[in-house]
């Protein structure tokens, strides 16, 4: 009796055997028809009545099949009478490993030849392309039996307690407070964004955030919808070089080389920024992305940033008279966050106010536009607000929405500087968070306003523009 047979047996014959490996087992993996035949009719049995079948109702199942031939059908049956006449099994535990092995190893072959199907298929038949290799075979290598089954809250305490002190993987800022409100930065998995009016600044926000990485030796992956790559690259060149957007065009070759240089020497980091048509990429574009800068370039990204949300496409459905934006702007999120789950990575986004949020100091979570079920999905999201008397201050105020990585009610409202020309941000002094309300800080603690005549007059009257104070 082969392996394959032994396995076959053991799903009928041994209740602990089958609970332990069947979601593991595929039929493709049985080389034999009649194999294949039997174990798809185990899996049908036990998914449907939820026991082991016997003898008889197999028997009864397969003489079902009109779709056989006289062969297929007696080797069947023979099958099943050959591994249910002794009733003896093997040992348990010894066969749940050799079936895990057997997994595997069929796993990869079917991927190697599936993949070379796709190389040699000139007339294009398949349905995936060479892209998909890299996919397919990563898939087959990570088969492998997870007996996890869920967290017992007693008798995996001491898991638990390691759990809560395991120092987590996150990508920091460069600006204090993001620091502050995200405990250390961004954490895998997780989708983070950003809320802001027209020219308020997202893009600007995201490219300094970039830049901040890239200098931090992280890998980036800047994906953009609304601008073209080198339009991105530009403001990333501003910000870098601490050069203004208009100067930077006049600068000569030669110097502008030796800065580039400069920075290849002083990161390890990549940054690699992809442009896609607005609204017609979706998250199997950006996977399909992924796979070929692991394939081409070696290179796997720490962060990705898509500018922006809502001008994504949706892998699942179309927007049309059927698809209202709540449904897929909610779809579009939940997609990047599988994309970020999938590939443990942080990603960080952006969305438009509303009409109303456009001209509204005090941006919350219902100024979102289109889909209210965006912030339902979102890890983190803060609003970006920009007034008069900010601008003069050449200061953007920040407020958080959602936090799930710390109390949102902290520090729920602080500014940071800005300088547009140079595509910057930088901390805020402390002064500048005085008066602000939910700023995190404690009476005592704030120190004295600016002197300046627009700092006496919002000490006086507690007057922030339009801010709630």
């Amino acid at each position: 009796m082969n392996l394959e047979q032994k396995i076959l047996k053991h799903l009928i014959l041994d209740e602990e055997y089958t609970r332990k490996t069947l979601p593991f087992i595929r039929g493709e993996y049985f080389q034999e028809s009649s194999e294949k035949l039997l174990f798809t009719e185990i899996q049908s049995y036990v998914n449907k009545y939820n026991s082991m079948p016997t003898q008889e109702a197999l028997v009864i199942e397969i003489d079902k099949k009109i779709n056989l031939t006289d062969d297929q059908h007696k080797k069947t049956i023979a099958l099943v009478k050959q591994i249910t006449i002794d009733p003896e099994v093997s040992d348990t535990k010894w066969l749940i490993d050799a079936t895990e092995d057997f997994c595997q190893e069929k796993a990869i072959y079917n991927g190697i030849m599936q993949s070379i199907q796709i190389l040699d298929d000139k007339n294009k038949t398949e349905k995936l392309d060479k892209g998909s290799i890299p996919k397919i075979l990563a898939d087959a290598l990570s088969v492998s039996f997870d007996n996890h089954i869920g967290h017992d809250f007693i008798d995996d305490a001491e898991t638990r307690y390691d759990f809560y002190h395991k120092v987590e993987k996150r990508i920091p800022f460069d600006l204090d407070y993001l620091n502050r409100i995200t405990k250390g930065g961004l954490a895998e998995k997780s989708l983070n964004i950003v809320l802001a009016g027209t020219g308020v600044g997202k893009s600007l926000f995201m490219c300094h955030c970039a830049a901040a990485n890239l200098t931090m030796g992280k890998n980036v992956l800047y994906i953009t919808m609304e601008m073209a790559e080198e339009r991105i690259a530009e403001r990333i060149d501003a910000n870098l070089m601490n050069v203004e957007l208009d100067r930077l065009v006049g600068m000569p070759k030669e110097t502008y080389l030796r800065k580039v240089e400069s920075l290849r020497e002083k990161t390890k980091g990549k940054l690699i920024i992809k442009e896609y048509p607005t609204a017609s990429a979706n998250v199997n574009h950006f996977s399909h992305l992924l796979n070929e800068l692991k394939l081409k370039r070696q290179f796997i990204p720490d962060i990705i940033y898509i500018d922006y949300l809502n001008i994504c496409s949706s892998a699942r459905m179309k927007m049309g008279s059927s698809i209202n934006s709540y449904t897929y702007i909610k779809a579009i999120a939940e997609e990047l966050r599988g994309l970020a789950v999938e590939h443990k990575v942080p990603v960080v986004s952006a969305t438009q106010t509303t009409r109303s949020g456009y001209t509204n100091s005090d941006v919350g979570l219902e100024d979102t536009s289109e889909s209210f079920g965006l912030p339902a999905t979102a890890d983190l999201m803060f609003a970006l607000i920009s007034t008069e008397e900010l601008a003069e201050l050449n200061q953007i105020m920040v407020k958080q929405l959602k936090n799930r990585y710390s109390d949102p009610t902290t520090n729920k409202r602080f500014v940071i500087g800005v300088d547009r020309a140079k595509m910057k941000l930088y901390d805020a002094e402390e002064s500048a968070q005085t008066n602000i309300s939910d700023s995190g800080q404690i009476e005592e603690d704030k120190p004295a306003f600016d002197k300046s005549s627009f700092g006496k007059r919002m000490q006086k009257n507690r007057d922030f523009g339009n801010l709630k104070v």
